[in-house]
């Protein structure tokens, strides 16, 4: 049970991408550390917990994020939306995992829905 008391509430998609990037190579999963601090201050205890995932890569606040969180409504929004947009490293970008895709409607993102 979370620190928090309330019963863990498991997503098996979520448990799929991270067990398939942790298995297989070639697959990743970033965590933009905005994203995590917004997940801790709902449910205290996922940060540290999705950082200790074996084949989750904490993305950091570097100044380029930074910049970009000014254009969202929440850093967190903002810290994503950047992680997803194409890099030398990510030529296609990265596709934003989330219970909430009404949340990315309009914008320039690609999202899985992870919506049981």
């Amino acid at each position: 049970m979370p620190r928090d008391g309330r019963p863990a509430q498991g997503n098996v998609l979520a448990s799929r991408l991270i067990h398939r990037a942790h298995a297989e190579s070639g697959w990743f999963l970033y965590a933009p550390a905005c994203a995590l601090v917004e997940a801790d201050r709902a449910r205290p205890g996922t940060a540290e917990h999705l950082a200790s995932l074996p084949g989750i890569t904490v993305l950091d606040l570097d100044l380029a994020a930074a910049l970009a969180v000014a254009r969202q409504e929440t850093w967190a929004a903002a810290h994503s939306q950047y992680a997803a947009q194409p890099t030398p490293d990510r030529p296609d970008g990265a596709i934003i995992a989330t219970t909430a895709p009404h949340r990315w409607a309009g914008e320039p993102v690609r999202v899985l829905d992870l919506t049981p």
